[in-house]
């Protein structure tokens, strides 16, 4: 799944061949960002996420936890069991956490750029990532 105001000049073939790989859970990717109150955040270490947090007011890293997730089949389970949020919502931070505790959620860090759609400023990033990577193309 990938979330629609995502916007990157990376590819995730490398990210979606080891979900492939994996047995089973799922894959999220995470980007170092400067202002991770703004999303999903994940504490984890070299080999594993230890939670998400969905747009905390202190974070426990800058990692957050980009727009694109791969589950397997589990996964509609999942969504059936879950109850709304603290804000009313039912949150893909809750389906992830879930994953957590399961001790089946795998992640990758994003290289490259990549920027959300959701406010002014990350558009406009979003458009210089793109007229970027177009200008490359023609060269």
């Amino acid at each position: 799944m990938i979330l629609g105001d995502n916007i990157s000049d990376t590819s995730i073939r490398s990210s979606v061949e080891k979900f492939r790989k994996q047995q089973k859970g799922a894959r999220v990717l995470l980007k170092k960002v400067g202002d991770p109150e703004r999303y999903g955040v994940a504490a984890i270490d070299e080999k594993k996420v230890i939670q998400i947090e969905e747009k905390p007011r202190e974070p426990k890293s800058d990692y957050a936890v980009i727009g694109y997730y791969m589950y397997d089949e589990k996964v509609f389970n999942i969504i059936r069991d879950i109850r709304p949020s603290e804000r009313g919502e039912l949150e893909i931070t809750t389906v992830n956490n879930i994953y957590v505790e399961l001790g089946e959620l795998e992640y990758d860090i994003l290289e490259g750029n990549w920027t959300d759609a959701g406010i002014f400023e990350s558009l406009f990033y979003g458009n210089q990532i793109m007229l970027k990577a177009k200008n490359q193309i023609k060269e």
